[in-house]
């Protein structure tokens, strides 16, 4: 069974950094397009960040510039490096699997990790 399991949030300062981890147990990543996502309290859940499997990027708005998202396809990992962040970035943050055609999730969701940024 496939299983997502994000970890690398916490708490952090306005203007901090994070790097979160998203592994994909029990299958591979390769060939997949990988999202990030958030959900804040009361808010729906959004696409912060996404990459093909050929390394082709696409970010939100409110992320631009400041998050990078990354692959290792030998580790099954997807990364995203949250830089300058703002206590609107406070979420939790999962990350899934994307069909190619209209990017709808193809896994069930993993418990997602809390990041929180104090002004």
């Amino acid at each position: 069974q496939v299983q997502l399991v994000e970890s690398g949030g916490g708490l952090v300062q306005a203007g901090g950094s994070l790097r979160l981890s998203c592994i994909v147990s029990g299958g591979t990543i390769s060939g997949s397009v990988m999202g990030w996502y958030r959900q804040a309290p009361g808010k729906q859940r959004e696409l912060v960040a996404r990459i093909t499997s050929g390394g082709m990027t696409k970010y939100g708005d409110s992320v631009k510039g400041r998050f990078t998202i990354s692959r290792d396809n030998a580790m099954n990992t997807v990364y995203l490096q949250m830089s300058d962040l703002r206590p609107e970035d406070t979420a939790v943050y999962y990350c899934n699997v994307l069909a190619v055609v209209d990017e709808r999730t193809l896994l069930p969701w993993g418990q997602g990790t809390q990041v929180t940024v104090s002004s």
